[in-house]
């Protein structure tokens, strides 16, 4: 596994760590559109998350995020924040920020750091 991808799950278990209990949520949707990154059965990806880098928040099965079969909770966070090069996910970890209320906030690339988007987290808790 490469380590940028060890690195973005080491850093969502350290956020969700920290801010869990101020009612702060992670929901990981795994996702093998991309080069075959999640060939596991979903069962496997639940324990390897787990296992290997302590994910604690809920890890769904696997859905579909672009194309004719796109899981609903992805058409309905793409329509309300689109990217730069347009409204399909480009990559694994792709990251929505969504508030209290179900509003999208904010919309990160699959390279940005988790702990990058750390500050827009702790204006998100403070304003709620």
């Amino acid at each position: 596994m490469c380590t940028e991808l060890a690195q973005l799950y080491t850093e969502l278990a350290q956020l969700y760590e920290k801010y869990k209990d101020q009612g702060f949520e992670i929901l990981a949707f795994p996702c093998n559109q991309f080069g075959g990154q999640e060939p596991g059965t979903n069962e496997e990806i639940v324990q390897f998350a787990c296992t290997r880098f302590k994910a604690e928040y809920p890890i769904f099965d696997k859905v579909d995020v672009n194309g004719d079969n796109v899981a609903p909770v992805y058409k309905f966070l793409k329509s309300r924040k689109g990217s730069l090069f347009g409204d399909n996910i480009k990559w694994n970890f792709s990251k929505f920020l969504v508030d209290k209320e179900g509003h999208v906030v904010d919309r990160y690339a699959p390279t940005t750091s988790p702990l990058s988007i750390e500050k827009d987290i702790k204006k998100l808790l403070a304003s709620s």
